[in-house]
C-alpha cells in the first residue's frame, strides 16, 4: 500500500511542478484569442466552460483504457505502476498538452496537419489515413466493449446486437450535433461517476486492505506467460491510455475549439492526462492484488472487461458493482463517440468541406459507420476478433504517439525553445524504441516472435538511433537557416 501512496502523491507533484514547467516552455498567454472566440461556428467552434471542457477532454482520453488496459498491465507486478507514474507525468501528459496547445495556436487543426508541417507533407498524407483507420478501431472496440458488459452483467439472454444497434445509433447522433448540444451536456456527469468509481476502490483499499505490490519487493516480471511476454515492450504496450497515447492528441482539437483562453491549456489537457494516470493507477492496484497469492476469488485467463466485474462484485455491495460497471461502459461509450466524430473531422479536413451544413456532416460520416460496422462484426464473430482488434489499435496507438513527440519536438525546436526540446526529445525517442521492438520481439500465435529477441532489440535500437542521427541533421540544418 506504501508504493501505491507514493505513486498517487508523485502524479498530483508531477502536475503542480513539471505540468507548470511545460506550460512556460510552451508559453502559453493569457491575452492571445484562440479559436473559440474567432471562429465560433456553433458545431464544433463553441466556447464553453473550462470545467466542462477538463470534464469532457478527460472522459474523451479515457474510455476503458485506463481501466482494461491498467489491468492487463498489472499482471507484471510493481513495475507497472513506475510505467503509469513516470509515463504519464514526463511523456503522456508532456504529449497531450504541446499537441493540443500546438492545436490551438494552428485555430484548432486536426493533428495530421500537426504532423504534416513539422514532420512532412508525405508523413501527413500517410498518418492522415493512418489515423482515421485507429479512429475506426476506436470505434469499434468501444462498441463491443459496453455491449459486451451489458449484456453480461444485464441482460445475459439478449442478443448482444441490440445494445450493438442502440450504441451506434447514440455515436451517430453524438458524432452529427454541435458538440455543445449532447456531449457538453451529458460528459461531466459521466466523468463525475468514473471519479466517483475510482474513488469507490480506494475505499475499499481502506476497508479491506489488500496486499498491493510493492517496490522492494521487486520489480521482476509476473505476467503468468512471462516467457512470452516480457515487460519491454509489452507492459508499455498493454498500459497505453493510463500512460502515453497517441489517441489523446486526435481528441485535443475539439477542446482546444471550445478553450477560451491558452492558460486553460494545463488543468484541461496535462491535468486530464495526470487523472488518467491515478484512474489508471488504481484499477491496476486493485487488479494486482486479484492476480496475486492472496486473491480472494481465481482470476486465471481473465480479460480486462472480465476483471471489472470480478473487482466491483467482490468488493461492492450489488448496487455499488452495478454503479461501477456502468461507470466502465460510460467511459467506453463517451470515448468512442468522441473517436468518430474526430474522424469525421479529419476526413473534412482533408476533403476541405465544410462541415457545418448537415448534409456534409451526413456525407462523411456514414461511409464511417459502415467502415464501422464491418470491423464491429468481425470482432464480434470470431472468438478472437476482439483480441486482435484491440492488438492492432494498442500497437497504432502507441506508434501515433511516437510520431506525435517527433511532430512537437521539431516544434519547440522551430520555436526556438533553447535545450527544451528534450522534453519531448526522450519520451520520442523511448516510444519509438518500444513500437519499433515490438514488431521483431511481439509473439504471434503460433508463430513465435519474427527474430530472436536479441537481433529484435538490436534492430530496434538501431531505428531509434538513425532517427535521433536524423534529428540533429536536421536541426543543425534549421539553425542554419
Amino acid at each position: 500500500m506504501i508504493t501505491f501512496v507514493i505513486s498517487l502523491l508523485l502524479l498530483v507533484l508531477g502536475y503542480f511542478i513539471y505540468g507548470r514547467i511545460v506550460e512556460r516552455v510552451f508559453g502559453a498567454d493569457a491575452k492571445r484569442p484562440t479559436p473559440a472566440i474567432t471562429m465560433e461556428d456553433g458545431v464544433d467552434y463553441v466556447p464553453m466552460k473550462p470545467w466542462r471542457i477538463y470534464l469532457i477532454q478527460f472522459l474523451n482520453i479515457a474510455g476503458v483504457g485506463p481501466i482494461c488496459g491498467a489491468i492487463m498491465g498489472a499482471q507484471f507486478g510493481a513495475s507497472s505502476f513506475l510505467w503509469i507514474v513516470f509515463g504519464s507525468i514526463f511523456a503522456g501528459a508532456v504529449h497531450d498538452y504541446v499537441s493540443g496547445m500546438i492545436s490551438m495556436r494552428e485555430n484548432g487543426c486536426n493533428l495530421p496537419e500537426i504532423h504534416g508541417k513539422y514532420l512532412g507533407s508525405t508523413v501527413k498524407q500517410i498518418m492522415r489515413w493512418f489515423m482515421v483507420f485507429m479512429l475506426v478501431l476506436v470505434g469499434a472496440v468501444f462498441v463491443s466493449t459496453p455491449a459486451l458488459l451489458l449484456k453480461s452483467n444485464f441482460t445475459p439472454n439478449m442478443s448482444i446486437y441490440v445494445w450493438v444497434i442502440a450504441i451506434m445509433a447514440y455515436y451517430l447522433i453524438a458524432t452529427l450535433l454541435p458538440i455543445d448540444k449532447l456531449i457538453g451536456k451529458i460528459y461531466p456527469l459521466f466523468g463525475f461517476l468514473l471519479l466517483g468509481m475510482a474513488i469507490a476502490i480506494v475505499f475499499a483499499f481502506v476497508k479491506y486492505q489488500p496486499h498491493i505490490p510493492e517496490f522492494w519487493e521487486g520489480l521482476q516480471n509476473k505476467h503468468p506467460q512471462a516467457v512470452h511476454n516480457p515487460i519491454f515492450p509489452m507492459m508499455f504496450i498493454s498500459i497505453a491510455c493510463g500512460a502515453i497515447s497517441g489517441f489523446h492528441a486526435t481528441q485535443s482539437p475539439l477542446m482546444a475549439r471550445c478553450m477560451t483562453n491558452e492558460k486553460q491549456g494545463r488543468p484541461i489537457f496535462y491535468g486530464a492526462m495526470i487523472t488518467e494516470g491515478v484512474v489508471a493507477l488504481i484499477w491496476a492496484a486493485a487488479a494486482a492484488y486479484f492476480f496475486g497469492p492472496n486473491s480472494p476469488v481465481d482470476t486465471a485467463g481473465q480479460g480486462g472487461p472480465a476483471m471489472v466485474g470480478i473487482i466491483a462484485n467482490t468488493w461492492f455491495v450489488p448496487v455499488v458493482a452495478v454503479i461501477t460497471v456502468l461507470g466502465v461502459i460510460s467511459a467506453a461509450i463517451t470515448t468512442g463517440d468522441t473517436s468518430l466524430r474526430s474522424c469525421r473531422l479529419i476526413v473534412a479536413e482533408a476533403l476541405n468541406m465544410d462541415q457545418k451544413p448537415i448534409r456534409n456532416r451526413l456525407f462523411i460520416a456514414i461511409p464511417i459507420f459502415l467502415l464501422t460496422t464491418a470491423v464491429l462484426v468481425f470482432s464480434l464473430s470470431s472468438p478472437s476478433g476482439f483480441d486482435v482488434i484491440w492488438r492492432y489499435f494498442s500497437w497504432n496507438n502507441q506508434l501515433l504517439s511516437a510520431f506525435t513527440l517527433w511532430a512537437i519536438t521539431i516544434y519547440l525546436v522551430e520555436n526556438k525553445k533553447g535545450h527544451w526540446y528534450w522534453i519531448t526529445l526522450i519520451p520520442a525517442l523511448f516510444m519509438t524504441m518500444v513500437t519499433s521492438s515490438f514488431i521483431f520481439v511481439a509473439e504471434k500465435e503460433g508463430l513465435g516472435t519474427v527474430l530472436s529477441r536479441p537481433v529484435g532489440y538490436t534492430i530496434a535500437a538501431v531505428i531509434t538511433l538513425g532517427l535521433l542521427s536524423f534529428f540533429f541533421y536536421r536541426m543543425k540544418s534549421m539553425r542554419k537557416e
